[in-house]
């Protein structure tokens, strides 16, 4: 398999983690997210990890901050796209929410990048109170995969997907 990049999205909740998992059962997997760098900085505050609606809207509103600041979250996903091009990974997932970064991202990278929305249809109506979980349909993905049930299909579902790309 050739190297491949997926800007991954979706709402809270959708299983965009556990889509990366079962990728990793078929391929070589590495999944990063730009919100990393930012988790860190909410811990140091003192955040409880704990994803409440509160503390979504706070790492929200601290992304914006360091991406205006010094574009921490950009730079983070790039210096692991170069990583993952020195690696023997196969896939890279970036999940990255806001549309006019993964569409940056999308630009920095290249021809090799396509974005990827995972949904959910019995969380599509739910409200989060912040930009980067209530805007990520506002986006045009190059493909989409449904996440429904039942999970123990899911590994094989999400294999035969990457598989025909």
């Amino acid at each position: 398999m050739r190297k491949q990049v997926f800007i991954i999205n979706g709402q809270g909740g959708v299983g965009k983690d556990t889509i990366c998992n079962c990728a990793a059962q078929y391929f070589r997997v590495r999944n990063v997210s730009s919100i990393t760098p930012i988790v860190e900085i909410a811990r140091f505050a003192g955040w409880d990890c704990q994803k409440t609606l509160a503390a979504r809207r706070l790492l929200s509103q601290l992304k914006q901050a360091f991406t205006e600041f010094n574009d921490l979250s950009f730079t983070y996903c790039l210096k692991a796209y170069q990583d993952f091009l020195d690696s023997d990974d196969e896939i890279l997932f970036l999940h990255v929410r806001e549309p006019e970064e993964i569409e940056r991202l999308k630009t920095a990278i290249g021809s090799d990048c396509r974005t990827l929305l995972v949904r959910r249809s019995d969380l599509s109506a739910r409200h989060y109170g912040n930009r980067s979980d209530d805007e990520v349909e506002s986006y045009p993905y190059d493909l989409y995969f449904d996440n429904h049930p039942p999970l123990d299909t899911l590994p094989e579902r999400v294999r035969n997907f990457f598989e025909k790309l």
